[in-house]
């Protein structure tokens, strides 16, 4: 349930309202735009809220009942788009984020070299996983809190914000230690006790669309990281499992279109994953900045061809610069920005 405030409401009156809807047993949400302020009640007996009879309330301008049933991330309740800072960059609005680096942390040379390689091209964070989900249990599975370490120096040099996947509820709080964005893969989309762990970490979420999820799946897995506090969710289009062949997932840009219209928070695109061939990143990156998407998070190696994980759609330099520079040249058409990356050039 919603009540919406009028323009104008007074202090004492919003307070007056979170106080009944608290005393009812309802937990409480506040989100204050530019010209009204909605209140939120979370959980709890709709029957009992409609007996407070809010609406004839000093400062009520009507109170709303949310259908979805992703009530903290449905646009709904928030009707603003959500912005969330991580280092200097915007993510949401009317600015583009893009994270770019190697799909695993492989040596701290080589991820050195990546993370200035994709900081001098333009990106405003680095990407590369510490811990790799793997199909097969002989792949490389990366090198842990030793990946880690390497991140947090390369962060160091280049000035870059970490993007990192954490996979176990047991290894949160070290990766938090660590990183400035915890992301959750596909596989873990639907891992129930892992969104709760990190909903109750101090740190932005990249939450992966699972390969096989809907999109209400996948907003509902934003739902239980935001249940636990942490309302700072991105959700990142990776590609969904379909019949067809040709491409590793069918990278589905419908879905920025749709989740941005039902929700309020940051939506990503992953082209890498998306159909995992490197000769059709580039285009795909494109199409995501065209459709509306908030940002890209892309594979990028110096020499990709030598890259340990998913070598086959990671592109390399020539490649990236190619693809900053087009899509800076879509976002002016459309009136966006690619903002310069705020970072330590060491």
């Amino acid at each position: 349930m919603i009540i919406v405030m009028r323009k104008g409401a007074t202090e004492a009156q919003v307070n007056d309202i979170v106080e009944r809807v608290r005393a009812a047993g309802f937990g409480v949400h506040l989100s204050q735009g530019e010209e009204r302020t909605i209140i939120g009640a979370i959980g709890g007996d709709r029957a009992v809220l409609a007996d407070l009879n809010l609406e004839a309330a000093p400062g009520v301008e009507r109170v709303t009942p949310i259908s979805k049933p992703y009530k903290l991330a449905s646009r709904d309740f928030h009707p603003e788009d959500t912005l969330i800072r991580i280092g200097g960059t915007t993510v949401g609005g009317n600015d583009f984020w893009v994270v770019a680096g190697p799909c695993s942390v492989e040596g701290r040379e080589l991820l050195l070299e990546a993370a200035r390689l994709v900081r001098d091209g333009g990106a405003h964070a680095l990407r590369a996983g510490a811990f790799k989900p793997r199909t097969s249990p002989y792949s490389f599975q990366g090198l842990g809190e030793e990946g880690l370490k390497y991140l947090a120096e390369a962060r160091a040099v280049t000035g870059l914000p970490v993007v990192t996947e954490v996979m176990d509820t047991r290894d949160v709080e070290l990766v938090a230690e660590y990183a400035d964005v915890l992301q959750i893969g596909t596989r873990n989309m639907q891992n129930f006790s892992l969104l709760r762990e990190v909903g109750r970490a101090n740190r932005p979420v990249l939450l992966k669309r699972g390969m096989s999820a809907t999109i209400e799946e996948w907003l509902m897995a934003a739902e239980y990281v935001m249940s636990e506090g942490n309302h700072q969710v991105i959700l990142c289009e990776r590609g969904v499992r379909t019949f067809e062949t040709a491409t590793r997932n069918t990278l589905d840009l419908s879905a920025v279109v749709v989740a941005k219209s039902l929700t309020h928070l940051p939506v990503v695109v992953d082209p890498s994953h998306g159909v995992g061939r490197r000769d059709f990143v580039v285009a795909l990156a494109r199409a995501a900045a065209a459709a509306g998407a908030d940002g890209i998070l892309v594979e990028v190696h110096p020499r990709p061809d030598e890259a340990k994980s998913d070598a086959a759609q990671t592109i390399g330099p020539a490649a990236f610069h190619q693809m900053m520079h087009d899509v800076a040249a879509i976002l002016q058409v459309l009136g966006r920005r690619l903002p310069a990356a705020a970072a330590v050039h060491v």
